[in-house]
């Protein structure tokens, strides 16, 4: 069948046709590629067109698509049984690496996904600190937990307010909206209720509003804010981590969390998440304490298998420095592309997540991101998806690459780029 006649039949039983928002293309129009495999840098829609994908599973792909050794691992687990309901030895193994290979993570548990992970975290904060309000930043997304589905307020130190319907005012009205890399206000607000904050939850690097470096100001101000006041700092790693290098941001950026939330590359490709940190707040989570948190699928053997196999080939020497290498390659020549032909374009890379801006300078929060040039992006997105490239289809997303994209991959890309920004710039 083909594409379009499978987003008919989707609409049919599933809601606009699809089980994640952005994945119906309403941003750029048309229909999606429905995906019938991947194998490395590639993946094949249901009429057998290749794409060189930048997707990746929104991250979690950081080997490749279907890597043997993982495919090899699941399959072995998978022929042990698929679900218990009971501890497994790889539960501990998974959770003795994860408190190895980050900063400050002493306990560890885990769940079926990042947004579980950022939702429990919240609520630790809170049952730890016995405070209820928490810091959020215009642009980035923690999942669709009620309390992390909000907008900003009117003024920089209002409350927000629900941005989606089913969310009740009361619950968003506990989350401050603040501007990502504006230190002096995140300062302010702290001197104004930093007593009743029980948390600051952000993403090290963002990549939710398209990608968006910190500034080094911005992350350590965080930090010193949230030791001076009794407030738990949550780096959200669900994207970053072991994405952006073996130690996540927090090692990158050398920023140590209270609590780290993480999923996507842990799981490989399979469903998991996790939120680990301090001691002293882990063990607030039931059952040692009185915060709730439990999940039957949590730690699901046959997923831990697939995050396992893939943490293995990230530790392997010179992993990082070239997906970092591939990754710039990639970024520099769009860039230059797009300068030769006069079009308006920036782009920059941090370890295996890049972004591409249709507009003249790499923004530096929300509003600057805001400013890009939508549509002429919409109009890149389809022309390289006719060429064989799939890029995010949206504006607004970060982008990745994988170990398994080499220089052909990178190099038909910038091709493909290179002629569509001649007709782009006429």
């Amino acid at each position: 069948m083909s594409n379009e006649s499978l987003f008919a039949k989707a609409q049919q039983f599933i809601p606009a046709g699809v089980n994640s928002p952005v994945r119906a293309f309403r941003a750029v129009g048309g229909a999606p590629r429905f995906i019938a495999r991947g194998e490395g840098a590639c993946m094949w829609d249901t009429e057998g067109r290749r794409y060189i994908d930048y997707i990746g599973s929104w991250g979690a792909m950081v080997a490749g698509h279907a890597h043997p050794e993982v495919v090899a691992a699941v399959c072995a687990a998978a022929r042990n049984g698929l679900s218990f309901g009971a501890p497994t030895e790889a539960e501990i193994e998974m959770a003795e690496l994860l408190c190895q290979l980050l900063p400050g993570m002493e306990l560890v548990r885990l769940v079926s996904s990042g947004t579980e992970a950022t939702m429990t975290a919240l609520r630790l904060a809170r049952g730890y600190t016995g405070r209820s309000r928490v810091i959020k930043f215009e642009g980035c997304y923690h999942g669709h937990a009620d309390s992390l589905l909000v907008k900003a307020g009117s003024g920089a130190l209002t409350f927000g307010q629900p941005s989606s319907s089913g969310v009740p005012p009361e619950i968003a009205a506990h989350t401050l909206v603040l501007d990502y890399n504006d230190a002096g206000q995140l300062s302010r607000t702290f001197a104004e209720c930093g007593k009743d904050i029980a948390a600051v939850i952000v993403e090290p690097v963002a990549g939710n509003m398209n990608l968006v470096a910190p500034e080094p100001e911005f992350l350590r101000t965080m930090r010193e804010l949230c030791t001076k006041y009794g407030a738990v700092l949550i780096l959200d790693e669900v994207m970053t981590g072991f994405r952006v290098g073996l130690t996540g941001a927090q090692g990158r950026y050398g920023i140590q969390p209270d609590l780290t939330t993480l999923g996507k590359v842990i799981g490989g490709g399979m469903p998991v998440g996790a939120f680990g940190g301090r001691r002293d707040i882990m063990q607030k989570i039931a059952p040692l304490g009185p915060v709730y948190q439990a999940g039957t699928l949590s730690g699901n053997p046959v997923a831990v298998a697939a995050g396992l196999a893939t943490l293995k080939l990230v530790q392997a020497p010179g992993f990082y420095e070239k997906l970092g290498a591939s990754t710039r390659a990639l970024t520099e020549g769009l860039a230059t592309a797009a300068k030769k032909h006069s079009v308006a374009f920036s782009a920059q890379a941090i370890g295996g997540m890049f972004g591409i801006y249709f507009r003249a300078s790499v923004p530096r929060g929300f509003a600057e991101v805001m400013q890009c040039d939508k549509e002429m992006f919409n109009r890149f997105f389809h022309a390289m998806l006719e060429r064989g490239v799939h890029f995010a289809p949206s504006a607004y997303e970060a982008g990745f690459v994988s170990a398994a994209h080499g220089a052909q991959d990178i190099g038909a890309t910038i091709r493909a780029a290179d002629a569509v920004f001649a007709t782009l710039g006429k």
